[in-house]
């Protein structure tokens, strides 16, 4: 028993409940990660947002629409009783004209957008993420700690079938069977939680998956229980947090579009001309004879010109230009979260596997070893039953550390990967 639960831990989380349960839904962590991506409504809406801010890039490249107009002028009473006789039709067109580089400026504007929408998703992805593998640790915990209750449990009736041959051939007293007795409350209890535990946490999951018809007692999820050092060094774990870090790319994104907003605020300072062309039918009327020399049809070409005199677009200008430096100090401030974030996710890690590493060479071997040299004196009659139930107590407490040890690794391995915005540790 002592070889399984030191080598063979991972692989029985693995296999437990999926051998009894009927109809069961078993997934590993891939699978859990595949599920969440397809089917959880806040990453959907997300990337939803993503297309959205796409699509502005087509409304911020449109050229400005033309203007048409058609006039019919001096429509009214005359000496020949016409009223038309006197009247004038004229049909005019005009053009916005955007120079510097307008238009091009509000597409790159909104390509940074888009830019910045997309790694904004990854990051709500990123911390999503991370939720999720901090639920499926719980799981894995909680099926652990079950294991461990029942492992508990029946080696305990074990001794409690003993003593009761024992107490039967007259070799312990009857209060020491029934404080043995009451002590197996302890172990029911810690079966009863484990149990209560496991269910809430399988809920917590399901729910993270939108998956509302998978029935608990036939879903599970299944993965390595287990620990190891980290393969990557402190340094190259920094540097692929700075390279792959969405929070920091969209920081860096921000600062890229707000220079372009600033060029866009300078070209929307300067003067667009108003193009205007006019053409006027007198012909359609006797009016054509009264210009001199008579004229039947005419065309006209203008040019209107704002007076750039009060607004340039000062306020927009200064507040752009502003923008560049906030968002640099911004940036400056995300690549220093992110050394935090690996700094302090790196040594939670080391730190766990520092306890670890002498609970699987030493502790948990000798917390075994006790516990059965305690209890085979005491079945023989060389221990007092106090010294049993202590045995008893550390060895449920060493294992229980262990337990909790490991999530505690595992919890800080998914804290890692939140900080470097990648799987660095499945």
């Amino acid at each position: 028993m002592r070889r399984v639960w030191r080598h063979g831990v991972g692989c029985l989380l693995a296999s437990t409940w999926a051998a009894s349960a009927f109809a069961q839904t078993t997934l590993t962590w891939s699978q859990v990660r595949d599920q969440f991506e397809a089917s959880n409504p806040t990453l959907q809406a997300g990337r939803i947002g993503v297309d959205e801010a796409k699509a502005a890039e087509t409304t911020a490249y449109l050229r400005p629409n033309p203007q048409v107009g058609v006039t019919l002028d001096q429509i009214g009473t005359t000496d020949s009783g016409n009223a038309f006789s006197a009247s004038t039709l004229s049909a005019t067109a005009s053009y916005l004209h955007e120079r510097d580089h307008k238009r091009e400026l509000r597409r790159d504007s909104a390509v940074g957008a888009t830019a910045i929408a997309g790694s904004t998703q990854l990051d709500l992805e990123r911390n999503l993420l991370f939720t999720l593998r901090t639920a499926f640790v719980q799981v894995l915990q909680a099926k652990a700690f079950l294991i461990l209750a029942d492992d508990n449990l029946q080696s305990y009736d074990e001794v409690l079938r003993v003593s009761r041959d024992r107490y039967d051939t007259g070799d312990i007293a009857q209060i020491d069977l029934d404080r043995l007795q009451l002590q197996r409350v302890t172990y029911e209890s810690d079966v009863q939680t484990a149990q209560v535990n496991l269910r809430t946490a399988k809920i917590q999951l399901l729910r993270l998956l939108n998956d509302q018809t998978t029935p608990v007692e036939q879903f599970d999820a299944v993965g390595p229980f287990d620990f190891a050092l980290p393969s990557r060094s402190l340094d190259d774990v920094r540097q692929l947090a700075l390279d792959r870090r969405p929070d920091l790319r969209a920081a860096v994104e921000a600062v890229a579009k707000a220079d372009t907003d600033h060029r866009l605020a300078i070209a929307n300072g300067s003067t667009d001309p108003t193009i205007n062309v006019d053409a006027g039918f007198p012909s359609i009327s006797s009016v054509w004879q009264s210009y001199q020399p008579p004229l039947h049809q005419f065309v006209g070409v203008g040019v209107t010109l704002p007076l750039r005199i009060f607004d340039r677009n000062q306020g927009e200008k200064l507040r752009s230009a502003l923008d560049i430096t906030r968002t640099t100090k911004l940036a400056d401030a995300a690549r220093l979260q992110v050394f935090s974030d690996v700094d302090t996710a790196y040594a939670a890690v080391t730190s766990a596997v520092t306890l670890l590493q002498p609970y699987r060479a030493t502790y948990l071997d000798q917390a075994a070893r006790v516990r059965d040299t305690v209890t085979f004196s005491y079945q023989r009659g060389g221990a007092s039953l106090l010294d049993f139930l202590q045995a008893e107590q550390e060895y449920r407490s060493v294992r229980l550390s262990y337990v909790n040890l490991v999530a505690a690794y595992l919890t800080a391995a998914a804290q890692l990967n939140l900080a470097v915005g990648e799987e660095v540790i499945q």
